[in-house]
């Protein structure tokens, strides 16, 4: 099984791995005490590309079927014990230097100029309503929740985190308010409930789009919330308030100057704009070469060095900064068991291949928020130092008073 043995021996730091090979023969790695998972490789190729590009291959492996775990084993053992040896497989010598040759190119796999950056969008956020409804909360919103409870549902956490960025918004009637990447419209609905302000929401994908605006209609609310099918480079208005919820990750490296360029011209002096993004705390790097592939091409979260440094170099004040942790892993906990509970309907939309992809991807997904570096973070710039008051207070204060206004005006959830 060489040259995947010889790499096996340093990967496995804590736990054990056995693998039974192409063979039947079974092949044991250990390290320290910890999760203990047996794993059956039916095709001799994983040898060798298991080593070159161990995350590529492995998520095409258990998609394909030519991995899979045996003994009471699950993918979801596999990705923990994956994850907790993550710095050792980096720090095996061959993976070192095939990182510094991919790190040269990583601005081509962070490309989004326009057009490209739709056509990245479509290929993840247009497989359909029906089925993101599957396993999504019943507004539809796709980021990370926040929870203010651990026995909260995901329908209040989603509440939770809408009702976070409102108050860090620091709304007044009569404003106008953009939201960049607006997704089903949830957040731009809610902003237009609880305050008197009028929002435009733009998303470069037609499924998001129809449904949200759909949505403005039916709640009555068309006449002050507006859902454009538009680049945000092409947005050319001025707002008082600009929010951008998940859309940071797909806008790439090489076009954060233009971004954050692009948000100082949209705002007053006095404008107010949030960032809530995934990010992660170790230094700057690429996203997963899997991931890339088969679910977010183009996508990048960002070491909070890059984003910071190209919001000096276009003179914004961060004015407020908060990073939620583990959120995101208990969000992504229950999309997976709401995408398991609905398994059969997934393989009746697509077929099993799509279904172990994407069980693939929110358990892996998962696992970089709960033992891996990603987290996300919550970032208030303007242009002035002045535009959000100067102690956090107001944002515990202005969300009890929002909790307040929700039960008054009966908002559901």
């Amino acid at each position: 099984m060489f040259p995947l043995s010889h790499m096996m021996k340093s990967f496995i730091r804590k736990g054990q791995l056995t693998v039974i090979d192409a063979n039947g023969k079974r092949h044991v790695f250990a390290g320290t005490p910890g999760p203990e998972v047996t794993m059956r490789l039916t095709d001799k190729r994983l040898y060798r590309t298991l080593v070159f590009n161990p995350e590529l291959a492995a998520g095409e492996a258990y998609m394909d079927g030519t991995m899979r775990f045996e003994e009471g084993s699950t993918l979801r053992d596999f990705l923990t014990l994956f994850s907790i040896n993550r710095l050792s497989l980096g720090s095996y010598p061959l993976q070192k230097a095939i990182r510094a040759v991919k790190m040269r190119f990583r601005n081509r796999q962070q490309s989004n100029q326009k057009g490209e950056a739709q056509q990245n969008v479509a290929h993840h956020y247009d497989l359909g309503n029906a089925f993101y409804k599957l396993f999504l909360d019943d507004n539809m919103l796709y980021s990370c929740a926040y929870f203010r409870e651990p026995t909260e549902t995901l329908e209040q956490a989603q509440r939770n985190k809408l009702r976070l960025l409102a108050s860090k918004l620091c709304l007044k009637e009569g404003m106008r308010v953009l939201d960049i990447g607006c997704g089903w419209g949830d957040l731009a609905l809610y902003l237009a409930k609880l305050e008197n302000v009028q929002v435009t929401g733009v998303t470069l994908s037609r499924e998001q789009q129809k449904l949200a605006s759909q949505r403005a209609q039916k709640e009555g609310l068309s006449d002050r919330v507006k859902f454009e099918l538009r680049d945000y480079r092409d947005v050319d208005d001025r707002f008082d308030r600009i929010v951008s919820v998940g859309m940071f990750e797909h806008v790439g490296v090489q076009h954060y100057d233009e971004f954050f360029s692009h948000l100082n011209t949209l705002m007053p002096d006095d404008g107010i704009a949030v960032l809530h993004s995934i990010g992660h705390m170790s230094p700057p790097g690429m996203a997963s070469p899997w991931l890339r592939k088969y679910i977010f091409p183009g996508a990048y979260s960002p070491a909070l060095s890059e984003v910071f440094d190209s919001v000096e170099r276009n003179s914004l004040w961060v004015s407020d900064l908060e990073f939620l942790r583990v959120h995101y892993a208990t969000t992504l906990a229950h999309w997976g068991e709401r995408f398991e509970a609905n398994r059969e309907q997934v393989i009746a939309l697509y077929d099993d291949r799509f279904a172990r992809m994407w069980e693939f991807y929110l358990i892996s997904a998962e696992m970089m928020f709960r033992t891996g570096s990603q987290l996300v973070f919550h970032m208030q710039l303007s242009r002035t130092r002045d535009a959000a008051p100067i102690t956090r207070d107001y944002i515990t204060d202005k969300q009890r008073e929002y909790i307040e206004r929700e039960k008054s005006l009966a908002l559901s959830l």
